[in-house]
C-alpha cells in the first residue's frame, strides 16, 4: 500500500515556474515507478510524466516535453515535477500516481495522490 500526497500547486504568470512535490508513505518507494497526471475543468484526465523506480528512465507527453521535468529522490520519498515555461493550457489538477511497473504507471497506474490545484494566468 502507498499513499501519496502533493504539494506545491499554485497561482502563476504564464512563462513562470512552479515545482511540485509527491511525498510517498511506505518503505517501498524505491521499487514503485512514479508517475504525473493531470485534469482540466471538463477534460478527461491525461498523463503528464512519469519515472522509473531508480530514476534512470523518464517518459513525457509531447505537450510538456521540453518544458517539464520529473525527478525523484528514493531516501526522501519524493517525486517532483519541474514545470518551466507555463501556459495557460497548463492549468488543471495535478495528481501524483504509482504502479510497481513503469510501462504500467503510464496509464493504469495503481495509487493515486488527492490532487493539487495549478492554475496559469495570461
Amino acid at each position: 500500500q502507498v499513499q501519496l500526497v502533493e504539494s506545491g500547486g499554485g497561482l502563476v504568470q504564464a512563462g513562470g515556474s512552479l515545482r511540485l512535490s509527491c511525498a510517498a508513505s511506505g518503505r517501498t518507494f524505491s521499487s514503485y515507478a512514479m508517475a504525473w497526471f493531470r485534469q482540466a475543468t471538463g477534460k478527461e484526465r491525461e498523463f503528464v510524466a512519469a519515472i522509473s523506480w531508480s530514476g534512470g528512465n523518464t517518459y513525457y507527453a509531447d505537450s510538456v516535453k521540453g518544458r517539464f521535468t520529473i525527478s525523484r529522490d528514493n531516501a526522501k520519498n519524493t517525486v517532483y515535477l519541474q514545470m518551466n515555461s507555463l501556459k495557460p493550457e497548463d492549468t488543471a489538477v495535478y495528481y501524483c500516481a504509482a504502479a510497481r511497473a513503469y510501462v504500467v504507471v503510464r496509464s493504469t497506474p495503481n495509487y493515486w495522490g488527492q490532487g493539487t490545484q495549478v492554475t496559469v494566468s495570461s
